[in-house]
């Protein structure tokens, strides 16, 4: 099975080790100090007291690896749309595409029982240029919940989690997914296929739409956004916002507020994403994670104050660190 991973960092990376120990033919398109290492020493994920090294082909030029079985990216949403070209090289009539991205995918609305069917989302495809350069026929949704990080070029070291959720936008449980979760499972990894991949897309966003830009505006780690009431009760007024709207979509929470407040608790001293590219100057997740939650509030007539009020904040403190 031909499978090639687009943006091999921390958790590209990750995945690649243990797909290529699983038997995948692993091609993987980096690039810099983290590729030259790659294709010097291999890759490496560590894990405790565990170092396992595969030698994939590596490479910079997606055109090089030509189609492919399964095309992984897990890029951050917004170097998507920059990507696509080279990702569609990758493409052929049946490669089966897995959005392992955080936040609202751009294939969202495809194949959506509802009046909104079909619908492009602009905060995260800007045009529709990724509805068009990647149909969303493609796509195979993925909630992704490991964390890792690549502690030195060509070496990822992986922290908590081995969950990989898996869904069809149209909920069915076809060969592809199936033959996709097998692989992941053969590589040591959870792959649960699920009939309602949005739901659990939204129960990861519900957090990563309130946490991440409260932490990127106030420096606050999880602890202690989740421990202040003040804080706490901004967090909770905003996902309540979002709860509306996705309701209005159909989507069905299995945990409450509260529940997922206490979740995201129990991580502790932990910097949100978000804070962490502020600091480091990079580019932000702002669209993807709120921006999107905000233009799905206007396309269903709910309005959201207090999501854009934040919206609006951590758009300009972006601007501000050259962020956005």
């Amino acid at each position: 099975m031909k499978v090639a991973i687009f943006g091999a960092g921390a958790i590209g990376g990750m995945m690649g080790v243990k797909l290529a120990s699983a038997g995948a033919d692993l091609s993987v398109v980096a690039r810099g100090p983290h590729l030259a290492a790659m294709q010097v020493n291999g890759l490496t994920l560590v894990e405790g007291e565990t170092r396992t090294t595969v030698h994939p082909r590596a490479t910079q030029n997606a055109a090089e690896l030509g189609p492919q079985d399964y095309v992984i990216v897990t890029l951050k949403a917004h170097s998507l749309p920059g990507a696509a070209p080279d990702i569609a090289k990758m493409m052929g009539p049946h490669t089966a595409l897995i959005t392992a991205i955080n936040g609202v995918p751009y294939w969202y609305f495809h194949g959506l029982d509802s009046a909104h069917r079909d619908r492009r989302v602009e905060s995260v495809d800007p045009g529709g240029k990724l509805w068009s350069i990647l149909p969303p026929a493609h796509a195979i949704g993925c909630v992704v919940y490991p964390a890792a990080e690549v502690t030195e070029p060509g070496v990822i070291t992986h922290g908590y989690g081995d969950r990989f959720s898996l869904g069809e936008p149209d909920g069915t449980r076809s060969d592809r997914v199936e033959a996709l979760s097998k692989l992941l499972i053969a590589s040591g990894l959870k792959a649960p296929i699920r009939p309602r991949i949005r739901d659990e897309i939204w129960i990861k966003l519900w957090g990563n739409l309130c946490f991440n830009p409260v932490s990127a505006l106030t420096g606050a780690t999880l602890a202690t956004i989740t421990g202040r009431q003040d804080l706490r009760a901004l967090c909770k007024s905003m996902m309540l916002e979002a709860q509306a709207v996705a309701e209005s979509l159909g989507i069905r929470f299995a945990i409450s507020v509260e529940k997922r407040i206490d979740g995201a608790a129990e991580v502790g001293e932990h910097k949100t994403s978000m804070l962490q590219d502020l600091e480091r100057g990079r580019p932000m997740e702002i669209d993807a994670l709120l921006g999107a939650v905000v233009e799905l509030g206007a396309v269903t007539g709910h309005p959201m104050p207090i999501c854009e009020s934040v919206l609006a904040l951590v758009r300009q403190r972006a601007r501000e660190a050259g962020c956005y």
